[in-house]
């Protein structure tokens, strides 16, 4: 038995093991997600892939979603490296139940696992690209109090944050600038912001950010 999308083929094997499959068909919500991408999510650690992944995963299950969630490192890469990619973006939840049972899933909804990291120009592009979809109507977070972090103590900022404002759109890092962006479209630094930045000028369409943490 693989966590892969030919892994999971092998229905009879995860059947015996207790674990149940996605009723969906994980490789065309999967594609038609990348081609029209709807639900975008940065942060997508283990918070993000067992409840919010999950919770798609569920109205996926119940057809009131269509595709998957679009998800976007912007601290630790190798989550995509080492934990989307071998494993062809597929999950496995394990819920422990108070009377001591255990349910096991694959969850299915995760369609596609991109690095917003700018100097990685084929990840950098292909943000752009989401960034610009008309189909796009919400981004959503789970980047923990630190990716909210702007100043310290002395109310100067961190060197990370400076860094962005003086780099510029096409060589940022941080996370921090999203709602930034939201309420002062004038000012154009830094990871997210960049981003946005060519949304802000493609046809606007109805969208919403949402804090999930």
């Amino acid at each position: 038995m693989k966590l892969t999308l030919n892994g999971i083929k092998e229905h009879e094997a995860w059947e015996n093991a207790g674990i149940q499959l996605p009723g969906y068909d994980v490789e065309k919500i999967s594609a038609k997600a990348k081609e029209a991408p709807v639900w975008v999510h940065f942060g997508i650690g283990n918070i993000f892939r067992v409840f919010i992944g999950g919770i798609a995963d569920g109205l996926l299950e119940d057809e009131i979603l269509d595709r998957g969630i679009t998800c976007v490192e912007t601290f630790d890469y190798d989550v995509v490296d080492k934990i989307y990619e071998p494993y062809d973006n597929l999950g496995l939840n394990v819920i422990l139940h108070g009377d001591g049972t255990r349910e096991y899933k694959v969850l299915g909804a995760l369609a596609e696992a991109v690095k917003a990291q700018s100097s990685e120009l084929a990840q950098w592009n292909r943000l752009k690209e989401i960034f610009t979809s008309k189909s796009l109507q919400m981004v959503s977070f789970t980047i923990t109090e630190k990716g909210y972090a702007l100043h310290k103590a002395d109310g100067t900022w961190f060197p990370f944050v400076q860094a962005d404002i003086q780099n510029g759109p096409d060589k940022a890092t941080g996370a921090w600038q999203f709602w930034w962006q939201c309420s002062t479209r004038d000012i154009k630094q830094a990871n997210i912001r960049s981003l946005l930045y060519p949304w802000t000028i493609a046809p606007r369409m109805v969208r919403s950010f949402v804090s999930l943490c």
